[in-house]
């Protein structure tokens, strides 16, 4: 089983490139998008009707235009939540919660902090939240994915020591990816990498990407008891249309494929606890 993970910075902007192309090609069972940056219910059937997938949206209602994630699956899930249980990240839109027969999915958007650091005890609340939430069901088999806004250890950013009091990379941000780990979790990459420099996101400047001068914020973290079925981790760099880059992993795990997917566009509101 294929999952993938894409922050595409515009749901809109990244379906003009080759990003239908790239699916195809890939063929991920589950493709968690986020920054989706749109309105779902205003969304053409283009974005939401793709042969062999269902397909599930979570929008900001505060403002439009802004933050958002998606998630595209051969396999409907039994149940599908989008409230973390902070008011200001459940109306911006940046989580859902999908429930299968043997493991949960949590697909994240987390908050920046924005680089002047205001917005940092914003950001440090959703992990708090976060970290209460997997607590309540340590005992289940979860993935959490997604756009962490965190660069963990220094082989996460190329430039370590001149980041270290920098959005991203600040002590306080790097300790809530360890309590994460501490909580009986594995990043998955660092699990299959553990030396290997491999980035997520590249600022849009000076050739960054093209230099691979970038950032590794998106992750795949597993409860433990997923590691026997963990095949692979990778990153995705050539893979074009926004200033991040795909990641996923590989599952030595069963996942029946519906034939027919019906097409959806579930508003499903409620708390995931």
């Amino acid at each position: 089983m294929k999952l993938i993970s894409w922050n595409v910075n515009g749901i809109r902007s990244v379906f003009k490139t080759t990003f239908k192309d790239w699916l195809k090609n890939s063929s991920p069972d589950i493709l968690c998008l986020q920054e989706t940056k749109a309105t779902h219910t205003e969304l053409s059937k283009e974005f939401s009707e793709i042969d062999g997938y269902y397909s599930y949206f979570n929008s900001s209602s505060l403002r439009k235009g802004h933050s958002g994630v998606a998630i595209y699956t051969k396999v409907k899930p039994i149940s599908v939540e989008t409230k973390l249980g902070i008011e200001r990240f459940d109306d911006e839109g940046r989580c859902l919660k999908l429930t299968f027969d043997n493991f949960i999915l949590f697909n994240f958007y987390i908050p920046n902090g924005s680089r002047d650091q205001h917005d940092i005890p914003y950001k440090l609340e959703v992990y708090k939240k976060l970290l209460q939430i997997i607590a309540l069901i340590k005992d289940k088999k979860v993935i959490l994915t997604g756009d962490f806004n965190i660069a963990h250890t220094e082989l996460d950013v190329f430039n370590a020591k001149q980041n270290y009091n920098n959005t991203m990379f600040t002590k306080a941000e790097r300790e809530q990816i360890t309590k994460l780990l501490q909580a009986g979790y594995t990043d998955t990459f660092r699990y299959k990498y553990p030396e290997k420099s491999a980035y997520t996101w590249w600022p849009y400047m000076n050739d960054l990407r093209e230099r691979d001068i970038g950032w590794r914020i998106d992750y795949f973290f597993i409860t433990n008891s997923l590691l026997p079925d963990l095949a692979d981790a990778f990153t995705e760099r050539e893979s074009l249309g926004s200033d991040h880059g795909p990641c996923g992993i590989i599952l030595n795990m069963d996942f029946k494929i519906d034939e027919v997917p019906i097409y959806e566009k579930d508003e499903v509101q409620g708390l995931l606890f």
